[in-house]
C-alpha cells in the first residue's frame, strides 16, 4: 500500500462536494486506498433543535456569518479522533486573505502525513473567533470572491491527490503537465487528423519521438512566453530552451520587443 492522503472536508453543504469526489480520478484514487476523503456537515456540530450554523453579524450589514461553536466542535473532535490513532491534523481554511495556492503548495499537500482538514467558510464568512482560537492555514485559490469554500476545498483535493504516486495511471503524464517545471503545456491533438479543415502539425505524425519532444517543449516556451511571461522572467533558462526562443523570435517578430536575447524576457 502507497501513501495515502487523508482529507477531511468542513461544510455546511456536503453535496457540493461529495459528488465531486465520486467522479474521475478522484474516484480512482479512492478506489485504490490512496485518498480517502470524508465530507463532514457542520449542522451535526450545532446543539439547538434547528440546527443553526449561521446567524446574522453583530453589528449589522447583509447576509449572514458562520458561528464559531459549531466549528470548534467540529475541529475539537477531528483533533480528538486524529490523536487517538496517533496523528495530527492540518487546518487549512480557504480565503481571498491567504496564501497563493500553486503547484508547488499542492506538492507539499500530497506529501502531507497529517490528516487533513479543510474549512469551507460560506456566505459572508465565519466568526473571527474562529481564527483566534485555531489559527487555521488560509490558502486563496485566486483573487476573487466565491460564494463558499466548497469549489476552493475542491481544488485543493485535486490538485494534491493527482500528484500522489500511483493515482495517475502515466507517471509521464504528471512530469509534462503545465507548471511541473514552470511552463505552460503544449497543445494537444488527438484522432480525426483533420477537423474542418483543420489539421494536425505534421511532425506529431513524423513518429521521430526526439522531434516530438522538441516540438512540445518549443510550444510550451511559446504559450508561456506569450501567456504567462512572468514564469520566465525569473527563470535560468537551459542551452535548449534559449536555442528554441531564439527560433521563436526569429519566426515571429511580434515577440521580439518583450524578449532580451541576453536571455531574458522583458517586463
Amino acid at each position: 500500500m502507497g501513501k495515502m492522503l487523508r482529507v477531511d472536508v468542513l461544510t455546511l453543504f456536503p453535496d457540493m462536494v461529495a459528488p465531486v469526489l465520486g467522479q474521475s480520478m478522484l474516484k480512482r484514487a479512492q478506489d485504490k486506498g490512496l485518498l480517502d476523503v470524508k465530507v463532514r456537515n457542520l449542522r451535526d456540530f450545532t446543539e439547538d433543535r434547528h440546527k443553526v450554523a449561521d446567524d446574522v453579524p453583530y453589528g449589522g450589514g447583509a447576509g449572514m456569518v458562520l458561528k464559531a461553536e459549531p466549528i470548534l466542535r467540529a475541529v475539537d473532535a477531528l483533533v480528538k479522533e486524529t490523536e487517538a490513532s496517533g496523528g495530527q491534523i492540518r487546518l487549512l481554511f480557504p480565503s481571498p486573505q491567504g496564501r497563493p495556492f500553486t503547484h508547488a503548495y499542492a506538492q507539499d499537500l500530497a506529501r502531507e502525513q497529517r490528516r487533513i482538514v479543510i474549512l469551507c467558510g460560506h456566505y459572508e464568512g465565519i466568526d473571527e473567533r474562529v481564527r483566534t482560537a485555531l489559527s487555521p492555514e488560509e490558502v486563496s485559490v485566486g483573487d476573487y470572491v466565491l460564494t463558499g469554500g466548497e469549489l476552493p476545498a475542491l481544488v485543493l483535493i485535486d490538485a494534491a491527490a493527482r500528484l500522489v504516486p500511483g493515482v495517475l495511471g502515466d507517471p509521464e503524464s504528471l512530469s509534462e503537465e503545465s507548471f511541473s517545471d514552470s511552463l505552460l503545456e503544449y497543445p494537444h491533438y488527438t484522432r480525426p487528423a483533420e477537423v474542418r479543415g483543420l489539421g494536425v502539425p505534421d511532425v506529431l505524425l513524423s513518429g521521430h519521438h526526439e522531434a516530438i519532444r522538441v516540438w512540445r517543449r518549443k510550444q510550451a516556451l511559446r504559450s508561456t512566453f506569450l501567456r504567462r511571461p512572468d514564469l520566465l522572467r525569473d527563470r535560468v533558462l537551459t542551452h535548449e530552451d534559449q536555442r528554441l526562443l531564439n527560433e521563436l523570435m526569429s519566426e515571429d517578430v511580434s515577440m521580439v520587443p518583450m524578449y532580451d536575447a541576453g536571455g531574458g524576457v522583458r517586463s
